[in-house]
């Protein structure tokens, strides 16, 4: 499915119908008595060199996406496809292979880090495991990446604990860049961090990208940080994408409601600027149990009684704008 029209290069990541249920055991035979829907029915693709933001609120199943992307979940079902190659059907041998090809940045570096091991024996261990035996290359490549992400040659020898929590997000960078990927899922990367220090790391995310060519899913809560760094956005909501369009037209024209929401919320800081928020009301469903119909409609203020019972399809409404909204599709139809 290609869904932005500006960028003409070839689909590198192709997600087709992805579905992650989490069982819940219960019971004295601890059997699955319930599913946690995580991720339901999912598709999108991410061409090459361009960055795709996932947003939504904490629990909509964006790391998920991630993870199950990368096969470091296993997928209920559904297919992903890297360079043409399918991800799930893979052998541990190809798997290896690919790998080198899709790396991931970890929402918290710290914990993603050994500590005992010192950051330049971290970055060069994915050199080590594709057989880059040779010491001294390794540690060039480690010393290059270091300077990269704008830390100097002598921090390879010291420890995880011994660094800032931006600094240690540029060592997970670091670390992601080694083996020289194409493709890189951000999980939350700058959330942790002071809002002095999150430009700075998007900012080098930015120029790597141009260096490397290199390809992006950026997920994140803050919509002013995706609208930095991203060049197409998929808006999720209780595991479905409900939105997905370039961010010029998300931010300029949103369609589905809850898009509307989350951009009403974001502050501006001009304070003679006015801006009508959009509050939404209760709390989120549980993935165990969703609303039947559209997930969103509980919480919706323009919900209609369609809503409540039929779930609408993921469609394309305008040229490269696609949305899930009953409402949305009415209005875009009449013109509106």
């Amino acid at each position: 499915m290609s869904t932005n029209a500006k960028n003409t290069n070839p689909e590198l990541l192709e997600v087709t119908n992805l579905v992650k249920y989490f069982p819940i055991k219960g019971g004295l035979l601890q059997r699955t008595v319930a599913q946690v829907k995580a991720v339901d029915d999912i598709s999108f693709s991410v061409k090459q060199g361009e960055t795709l933001g996932l947003v939504g609120e904490s629990g909509c199943g964006k790391t998920t996406i991630g993870r199950t992307v990368l096969r470091l979940t296993p997928a209920t079902r559904g297919s992903v496809r890297f360079q043409g190659k399918d991800v799930f059907k893979a052998s541990v041998s190809e798997m290896k292979a690919m790998r080198k090809d899709m790396q991931i940045i970890f929402q918290d570096p710290y914990s993603s880090l050994d500590p005992r091991m010192p950051v330049g024996e971290s970055i060069g261990e994915g050199l080590l495991v594709h057989g880059m035996s040779d010491t001294k290359k390794r540690n060039e490549i480690v010393i290059e990446m270091l300077r990269k992400v704008g830390l100097e040659d002598y921090h390879a020898r010291r420890y995880p604990h011994e660094f800032s929590g931006g600094q240690r997000q540029r060592i997970g960078i670091a670390r992601a860049l080694a083996l020289r990927p194409k493709f890189i899922v951000c999980d939350e990367p700058v959330s942790a961090l002071d809002v002095s220090i999150q430009s700075q790391v998007l900012n080098i995310l930015k120029d790597l990208q141009g260096e490397f060519g290199l390809t992006y899913l950026f997920i994140a809560h803050n919509l002013s940080v995706v609208e930095h760094i991203s060049d197409r956005v998929g808006v999720m909501y209780l595991g479905k994408m409900v939105e997905l369009t370039d961010r010029e037209s998300l931010f300029r024209d949103p369609l589905h409601p809850y898009t509307k929401a989350l951009l009403s919320a974001i502050p501006i800081p001009d304070p003679t600027v006015k801006r009508e928020r959009m509050i939404l009301q209760g709390e989120i469903p549980s993935p165990v149990n969703p609303p039947k119909g559209c997930r969103f409609h509980p919480r919706c203020p323009f919900a209609v009684d369609r809503c409540k019972v039929e779930e609408p399809q993921f469609k394309e409404l305008r040229p490269g704008h696609f949305a899930a909204c009953h409402v949305a599709e009415d209005q875009v139809a009449a013109g509106k």
